[in-house]
């Protein structure tokens, strides 16, 4: 078995897929690479097939969640990054992934930090968005307190601070299937909160290690367009606080959706 693996998720005919493609073809230590996807196309085929990339195609209508678990079910390695094909990955993702889990080998989710793509490509290393994700992930850099359920949780309690197409999960030490939620949109945070409380340990390396593209075609966008994000994540903030406190948390929290009208 590989110690990792990036599964592509691809949807559509993206103009980005193919630097997606590049970045993970550029990493310092190789990793296997395959595509998944929902909508199969010949775009999708023409790009992968260039660079000898396999592609595995799922029945169904596309769904985040089903397509997520198929693509993790994709790959024969340890740990599996499900790379967003909108975004790049930084060519020591791999290594710094590789050198978290020497020194914590009982690591099941690893991520990192971002930088904000904006079209056309400019780059956004500072906003008050991603402050607030570092300032909520402080607890996950505490790495030898990062195996206790009480620390993983301190970070996810008052938002979701993971960027989650830099995570990759230790497979065959988290449930199966790993996404599981009755959300649409915030299903990677509440998924998160059950990972959490399995034995392992968070290892967040603060390092802008992905490249998080922000653009109209996006789901998330469209997520606040009509108004799921705000439900779901108002229904998550109520799992942990009382009414009045989670409407306070919510009205902050908003402050952050602005980034997309930016």
């Amino acid at each position: 078995m590989k110690f990792h693996a990036f599964v592509i998720c691809a949807y559509g005919d993206s103009p980005y897929l193919e630097s997606c493609v590049r970045s993970l073809l550029g990493q310092t230590m190789e990793s296997d690479i395959v595509c998944a996807t929902s909508t199969p196309s010949a775009y999708i085929d023409g790009i992968m097939s260039k660079y000898g990339i396999p592609v595995a195609v799922r029945d169904g209508k596309s769904d985040i969640q089903d397509d997520w678990n198929f693509a993790l079910a994709q790959a024969d390695a340890a740990f599996v990054t499900i790379a967003h094909q909108d975004d790049m990955y930084a060519r020591h993702y791999v290594e710094e992934l590789w050198n978290a889990y020497e020194k914590w080998p009982d690591m099941t989710l690893f991520m990192t930090d971002a930088v904000t793509v904006r079209h056309p490509a400019r780059l956004v290393y500072f906003s008050t968005k991603n402050l607030v994700k570092r300032i909520l992930r402080l607890p996950l850099r505490l790495h030898a307190l990062a195996d206790r359920e009480w620390v993983k949780m301190a970070s996810l309690r008052f938002g979701n601070p993971v960027m989650c197409p830099s995570c990759a999960y230790r497979k065959g030490y988290l449930p199966d299937p790993i996404f599981h939620s009755e959300f649409r949109f915030a299903l990677d945070w509440d998924c998160l909160t059950d990972l959490a409380r399995w034995p392992g340990r968070f290892i967040c390396v603060e390092k802008p290690l992905l490249f998080y593209r922000v653009h109209d075609g996006a789901a998330t966008k469209a997520c606040i367009e009509n108004h799921l994000r705000e439900s779901e994540e108002r229904q998550m903030f109520a799992r942990f606080w009382p009414e009045k406190t989670a409407d306070k948390l919510m009205r902050f929290y908003k402050g952050a959706y602005g980034e997309y009208s930016k």
